[in-house]
């Protein structure tokens, strides 16, 4: 299976997907044009990724802002990914937050309330 490797932009994040180490990278803004177009890839690797008999997936995130439809895109990811974990598949979030901003930590504690798989929140 091939790596997925999206470049960030002034609006869109970094995405970088590795099988080899099992490791999702979300980092940056999101706030594209149409974030479920922008996603689109995602979620399609993600589904791929997760029929594979692999080991562990981690996703790590490093979002500064997200825009509504992107909130939404992201619970998508974590309830993939929730999913696969409660199938017994290893798997774990790594969220990662400016230690300045109370509203990013909110948004993480918010996020890690809807999961049941290990989410831990970082401050950097």
């Amino acid at each position: 299976m091939d790596s997925l490797r999206i470049a960030a932009t002034s609006c869109s994040p970094l995405i970088d997907f590795d099988p080899a180490t099992g490791i999702l990278r979300i980092e940056g803004e999101s706030y594209p044009e149409n974030s479920f177009e922008f996603y689109a890839p995602v979620f399609a690797w993600l589904e791929e990724f997760l029929r594979q008999p692999a080991g562990r997936i981690v996703l790590s995130v490093g979002l500064s802002y997200l825009n509504t439809s992107s909130i939404k895109c992201m619970i998508d990811v974590l309830d993939m990914l929730d999913a696969a974990h409660g199938a017994g598949r290893p798997a774990c979030v790594e969220w990662h937050y400016d230690s300045e901003n109370d509203r990013a930590l909110d948004m993480a504690e918010e996020f890690r309330e809807d999961v049941s798989l290990p989410f831990e929140i970082l401050a950097r």
